[in-house]
């Protein structure tokens, strides 16, 4: 008779289980990012250092038990697409800085996508050629007049600018090089010379035609940047409610677009069995060909394919190792997608989905949460839960309104985008109909405006910044997931844990206990500085910059009263302008200014104190900065600084450094 081995015995016996399951793919698409992020921190000084820690303590909770097979695969994959990642993303650099030198060339080019705005137009060019010969990359350009749509081949004499590779973590350097922008221009007129070949592109400039046409221009617009992705038209005061807002991520065409373009074919052919997927994957790569190509609409266009061909064979669906497999033959055909902030988010978002949504639905359901509600609540947590620091570092803000507003947007937009799909491309095929196709998803797209021009969506998280406690959240939120196994004291642990490091993280980065702290952010568009002791805030400016770039610098940095703006530089009157509309008790010039703002002191003086801060005015366009026996001295123009014990120039990028006891610390 065969004896009964107790149950105790039984897991003795066992050998331990691997704390998460080994994903071969995962494994991979970690080891890409991992070497890109590297290789982009030590060459164009994007990110810290201690983001590296996210993808080392990652691969060390894949080893345990520490059995020498396991051990051998995951260290072999994670070392050789570490290389295969850095070496990519340096072949991507070495042809970003190839190509055409600057000068006067005669371009043409076929319009990959337009937008008109106040009487010009703002577009993407791709197949280039200058003079006749073929040059790599794209160019973004302005264009005078509406009429350029997308599919245009245009020509046009002017001279044309080069970007260059990204230095000290440029943002806007760093989304040039991710889209292959590699040249600039503003030619004073151009020629459309013929239609491109693509069709997809074509059909793109089309639509945008139809929905003009027929539609009111604000829900033209918007009804385009929805099917698209082509935010460019759109008013810009509902561009920024919706990001206050929260749900800008319906604007990318993303998995929830292509989502539910594969589920709508797949239900429609729902007779045809397993051989439904193979039309709507056709479909959906048809529509990523149309909003050519970006990182969200690929990510999801490849998720479904997957999702499909498991079908069709009869295989388990792993959404997490689907979304891996698609990360590493992204980055494989675009290494620079690595540093576009789409990919990021996008990618970042079904992570969080595929982490959390285990543990989230189960707690829900014990809570007896209706299925629907607790869907989207789950959709919406799971992805906010991984992304918060990527929205925070990238925007400077986090919207305390996403998450209620994507409770009404997320369950809504197959109501409002489907029926939008069908009518818009019915408009196309049946162009004598659009007005009464057209009627219906522009009723519905009013009454959306209309409820985002009322609502005030400003109310946001800002004026900090996360440092290391990026590292830190996303290092330590991958052991709270479900597919991670921990013990309940341990998993509270981690939870404690994580609380007390991030607080800590995000107190350290911020706070200023001693000295002078000087934040910096410069570009193209002008440059601001942010000065900081204990007590007091000074922003300085000079007279480019704009009034965005200076809130966005704020949002990253302080969100507290100013105790003073300094104008620096000769344009005053416009930088007053600007330094009006910001929170501050007054604002310094170097002479007397004649403006109607008088909501905010203006004060001209050529020396002047702010708490311990000693400010002086050498001239229009250079101030000296006295702090505890150390001088910076501040001159956003051209000249060469060498004055001051620190000297901050324009295009200095995002710095931080702190004054303290004579001596100067970069932190």
């Amino acid at each position: 008779m065969r004896q009964k081995v107790p149950a105790s015995a039984r897991r003795q016996a066992s050998p331990p289980l691997p704390r998460i399951n080994l994903r071969p793919f995962l494994v991979a698409a970690v080891g890409m990012l991992c070497g890109m992020s590297l290789y982009v921190r030590l060459r164009m000084g994007e990110g810290t250092l201690a983001g590296i820690a996210v993808f080392v303590l990652f691969v060390l909770l894949l080893l345990p038990p520490l059995s020498l097979r396991r051990t051998a695969a995951v260290l072999g994959i994670f070392l050789a697409f570490a290389g295969i990642g850095a070496g990519g993303i340096h072949l991507a650099a070495c042809s970003f800085s190839r190509g055409m030198p600057e000068g006067e060339y005669t371009v043409s080019g076929t319009v990959e996508s337009a937008a008109a705005m106040g009487g010009y137009s703002s577009a993407t060019l791709s197949t280039l050629y200058f003079d006749g010969e073929r040059a790599a990359g794209k160019m973004e350009l302005t264009l005078p007049g509406e009429d350029v749509r997308a599919g245009d081949v245009i020509v046009f004499t002017a001279t044309v600018g080069r970007n260059q590779l990204p230095s000290d973590g440029d943002s806007y350097a760093l989304n040039d090089f991710a889209n292959g922008y590699r040249y600039t221009a503003s030619p004073s007129e151009y020629l459309v010379s013929a239609k491109s070949g693509n069709i997809f592109l074509v059909i793109n400039g089309a639509l945008y035609d139809v929905l003009r046409e027929h539609m009111e221009q604000d829900a033209a617009n918007f009804s385009y940047a929805l099917l698209t992705g082509n935010m460019r038209a759109m008013d810009a005061d509902l561009v920024n409610e919706t990001r206050t807002g929260g749900i800008a991520h319906v604007f990318a065409v993303s998995g929830m677009h292509i989502g539910m373009l594969y589920a709508a074919v797949t239900v429609l052919l729902r007779r045809c069995g397993r051989w439904a997927a193979i039309p709507a994957v056709l479909l959906g790569a048809g529509y990523c060909a149309m909003c050519a190509f970006t990182a969200s609409s690929v990510r999801s266009l490849l998720m479904c394919a997957f999702a499909g061909g498991m079908h069709f064979f009869g295989k388990k669906y792993d959404a997490l190792s689907s979304l891996s497999l698609a990360a590493v033959l992204t980055l494989l055909a675009a290494p620079a997608q690595y540093c576009s902030v789409g990919f990021r988010l996008s990618y970042g978002a079904v992570a969080g989905m595929c982490i959390f949504s285990e543990p989230l639905t189960r707690g829900l359901r014990r809570l007896r949460i209706p299925d629907a509600l607790a869907a989207c609540l789950v959709s919406g947590v799971s992805s906010q839960l991984f992304t918060f620091p990527l929205l925070v570092e990238t925007f400077g803000y986090f919207s305390v309104w996403g998450m209620l507003l994507n409770l009404i947007v997320i369950p809504a937009l197959p109501v409002l985008f489907l029926p939008l799909v069908v009518c818009a491309f019915l408009s196309l095929v049946l162009p004598f109909a659009a007005g009464v196709l057209l009627a219906l998803p522009e009723g519905i797209l009013s009454a959306l405006l209309y409820l985002f021009s009322a609502a005030d969506f400003t109310y946001v998280l800002a004026g900090f910044s996360l440092g290391a406690g990026v590292s830190v959240w996303l290092a330590l939120n991958v052991p709270l997931c479900a597919k991670v196994r921990l013990k309940a004291w341990l998993r509270a642990a981690v939870c404690s844990a994580i609380a007390l490091l991030f607080a800590a993280s995000v107190w350290l980065e911020n706070a200023t206990f001693g000295g002078c702290r000087i934040d910096v952010s410069g570009s193209e568009r002008g440059t601001c500085a942010l000065v900081r002791t204990q007590t007091s805030a000074v922003l300085l400016l000079d007279d480019d910059v704009p009034l965005s770039a200076c809130e966005d610098l704020l949002r990253r940095t302080y969100a507290g009263e100013l105790d003073a703006v300094c104008v620096v530089g000769e344009e005053t009157v416009r930088a007053v302008n600007v330094a009006a509309a910001l929170p501050a008790r007054c604002i310094y010039v170097a002479y007397p200014v004649a403006t109607g703002l008088r909501e905010t002191e203006v004060a001209a003086q050529t020396r002047f104190l702010v708490g311990d801060l000693l400010f002086v005015y050498e001239d229009d366009g250079c101030l000296t900065l006295t702090a505890q026996g150390c001088v910076a001295e501040f001159s956003f123009g051209e000249t060469a600084l060498d004055l001051g014990d620190l000297c901050v120039g324009r295009g200095s990028g995002r710095l931080k450094y702190l004054l303290k006891d004579g001596i100067i610390r970069t932190l």
